[in-house]
């Protein structure tokens, strides 16, 4: 795997985790900030919790699985990117009519 879909890989799950973190167990959200946001290595939070790093790994993982699992049938962030265009194309539309630039805001407050 190279860079780049590092990089994206990095991104999808953490934005993935944004919307679901609440269904994970408090060892698990731990794991993965730690992993995602942290930047630590799978040694690095094996050794914070004195477990091994294929420990974390398998954690890690069945997290990708039922992330995945989760978007496929609830589809929260896509939703979610879906409104944000939907919000960009009507603010680049309607930048000349105060009314949408308002309905526009208080939709992004409620997000």
């Amino acid at each position: 795997m190279d860079k780049l879909d590092l990089v994206n890989e990095k991104e999808y799950y953490s934005n993935l985790f944004d919307f679901y973190e609440s269904l994970f167990t408090d060892k698990q959200i731990e794991y993965f900030k730690e992993y995602y946001f942290y930047d630590l290595s799978l040694s690095e939070i094996g050794e914070n919790h004195n477990v091994s790093r294929a420990a974390v790994h398998d954690t890690l993982s069945k997290m990708h699985v039922a992330l995945d699992s989760y978007e496929k049938n609830l589809g929260l962030f896509k939703h979610y990117k879906k409104l944000n265009e939907l919000c960009s194309e009507y603010e680049r539309k309607g930048k000349d009519n105060p009314l949408v630039l308002e309905l526009i805001k208080k939709i992004k407050e409620n997000e």
